[in-house]
């Protein structure tokens, strides 16, 4: 009897151990509490993660665009059965006010329809709905999700405790890390160029409880426990990409390439001459050479980086008037003299 009642004793010793666990799961960011939650009119926000980065002033609109067509998407809804991180995270930005967010999705849906009603005329005269009012989208954060999820061991040393220990194995067996790492990108819009991305992650210990009670109501209430810390990850790890995105913006500096974004860049390939030889000086190419003279009235023709007879001919009045070489190639000496 002594011997039985001590195993019932350790047997619920080590449940209730499993509970207090269950009860104490982890998030090693964000917290407790829902890492991104409160509200947000304007530049007022309340009730913001506290550890939000905030800016004194907007950087510009921005829209959030997710593709619902990646395979990250699929596994959020279908299998997590989380809504689309499109108003997580414009709340997250809106709190921040580090953009002026813009409704690209259902709410513009709406919007264009109104605006199809006024079109047709079947709306008062007084709705004021006209052309030209909508606020362009200055950037687009396009978010990704990378998901990780690891089972523990940690059975084995529970089960030789008593001889319960294929059911309290059970309990230590369904021990996981849950792991989410995110990714933003932000894009200009007019030019398509990539300005910044940052990827931020979170993790959390939790246990499950399916491999223990086997069904019933039991279960229904740990499978939504379950759901909640993914989704306490899943928040936090873009709480963290959008504090590394900020951060980053707001040090700011364009990346330059010689001679323009998109006119050929730097690195030629066979058959092709890069900026610096044969058509210009490195650090000032033919286009920049060409614009220059173009604006001392010397070169008529269009502004496209290439040799010909025209900037040729440009090149050698200007050297000629400067008293150059009379080469008509954009050589060391005329390149200085342009960029003075």
């Amino acid at each position: 009897m002594r011997i039985d009642s001590l195993k019932h004793g350790l047997f619920a010793a080590a449940i209730a151990a499993a509970l207090t666990l269950t009860g104490c799961s982890t998030m090693q960011t964000g917290g407790g509490k829902n890492p991104v939650s409160g509200s947000a009119g304007g530049a007022h926000s309340a009730n913001a993660n506290p550890t939000l980065e905030h800016c004194p002033k907007p950087l510009g609109t921005l829209a959030v665009e997710e593709d619902e067509g990646e395979p990250w998407y699929a596994v959020l809804t279908q299998q997590y059965h989380l809504p689309a991180t499109t108003p997580l995270i414009r709340m997250m930005i809106q709190q921040s006010n580090c953009f002026v967010v813009v409704d690209r999705g259902r709410g513009m849906t709406s919007m264009m329809r109104e605006r199809d009603l006024a079109a047709s005329g079947e709306l008062r005269g007084n709705s004021n709905l006209r052309p030209h009012q909508m606020v362009a989208a200055d950037y687009v954060a396009t978010p990704n999700i990378q998901f990780s999820q690891n089972t523990g061991g940690g059975a084995a040393g529970l089960a030789g405790l008593v001889p319960y220990g294929a059911l309290i194995g059970a309990v230590a067996g369904s021990m996981k890390t849950s792991e989410a790492s995110t990714t933003l990108m932000l894009t200009d819009t007019r030019s398509g160029v990539q300005v910044a991305i940052a990827q931020g992650s979170a993790k959390n210990m939790d246990f499950g409880f399916g491999g223990l009670f086997g069904g019933g109501g039991a279960v229904g209430a740990a499978g939504a426990y379950a759901k909640t810390p993914q989704g306490k990850v899943i928040a936090a790890a873009f709480l963290d990409s959008y504090n590394q995105m900020v951060k980053a913006v707001r040090e700011y500096a364009p990346q330059r390439v010689a001679g323009g974004l998109g006119t050929g860049g730097q690195l030629g390939v066979d058959g092709q001459e890069r900026p610096g030889q044969g058509g210009g000086e490195a650090g000032y190419s033919l286009m920049d050479a060409q614009r220059k003279l173009a604006t001392l009235g010397l070169y008529k023709s269009k502004v496209d980086g290439r040799p010909g007879p025209g900037t040729s001919s440009a090149l050698s009045s200007f050297q000629k008037i400067r008293g150059l070489s009379v080469t008509g190639k954009l050589d060391a000496d005329t390149a200085a003299a342009l960029q003075e």
